[in-house]
């Protein structure tokens, strides 16, 4: 079996060494203007080392990271807060579901020229768009995981004897739990994604001004390592969430096991 799973490791990389080969021999082996609309991997990399080295690459994303988690968190925290609600309450789902279905559709991004005005260009204004972006989509999927727990579960619960809190905590949640973390694994890519475009449009620091400012300056190999970053951190957003569901569900299984067998 770890024979297996080193040869399925192994073929997994075949095509990312094959990619950068490709990359490497077609920007050295064409023209001048191959190398400047597409430089070597090397010359990406050792850029790269450069940014890192005089602390301009760790500066712009350590700002870029500060609004992320702050935004996504309080976001998320609201969408789960809410789904909640409107998952266990039918008179709140009826009366909130219209509204946020009218809000919902508009990308979080289209919320910038209002938000420019409303907020002015300072921290909270990426910090804002990145809340809108992150409580829609986990509202929705905390209140799908909420309504899609076996009603025969909850039955018994209550036959039982268990309140309704205890119910919500060692029932509903975490048999939601899988859909709540879809929604932020999800989300956490898309935060990526908007605070890159917010502060390519308004927001002089960061990675996406970084990659403004190398637009400008027609530094492709600069552009090249800001997306290879997205890249890794949204990667990383994932994992990590990911690791927490699985721990999480670990959890809350054995100790559904030994409440099982107590009875």
């Amino acid at each position: 079996m770890n024979k297996r799973r080193s040869l399925f490791s192994l073929w997994s990389i075949v095509p990312l060494l094959v990619l950068v080969a490709a990359w490497e021999i077609g920007a050295r082996s064409g023209a001048s203007s191959g190398h400047f609309f597409l430089p070597p991997f090397s010359v990406v990399v050792q850029q790269g080392y450069y940014l890192i080295l005089n602390g301009m690459l760790a500066e712009h994303v350590l700002k870029s990271l500060v609004r992320v988690v702050t935004g996504f968190t309080i976001g998320s925290s609201a969408g789960i807060a809410m789904g909640i609600a409107m998952g266990c309450k039918e008179t709140l789902n009826r009366s909130f579901h219209p509204l946020f279905s009218l809000l919902y559709p508009i990308p979080a991004i289209g919320w910038l020229p209002i938000l420019m005005l409303w907020i002015g260009i300072n921290e909270l204004l990426p910090i804002a768009i990145i809340f809108i972006c992150s409580f829609f989509p986990v509202l929705y999927n905390t209140i799908t995981g909420i309504r899609g727990v076996n009603a025969d579960y909850i039955k018994a619960a209550e036959v039982l004897g268990a309140s309704k809190t205890r119910i919500l905590t060692t029932v509903i949640l975490p048999l939601a739990l899988p859909s709540i973390f879809t929604g932020l694994r999800l989300e956490a890519g898309m935060a990526w994604r908007v605070i890159v475009a917010a502060e390519m449009v308004a927001i002089p620091t960061g990675i996406g001004a970084l990659l403004m400012k190398a637009q400008s300056l027609i530094r492709i190999d600069i552009v090249i390592v800001c997306l290879g970053m997205l890249s890794v951190l949204c990667f990383l957003f994932e994992r990590l969430f990911l690791m927490v569901e699985l721990k999480l569900t670990h959890t809350w299984t054995e100790e559904c096991r030994t409440y099982t067998l107590k009875q």
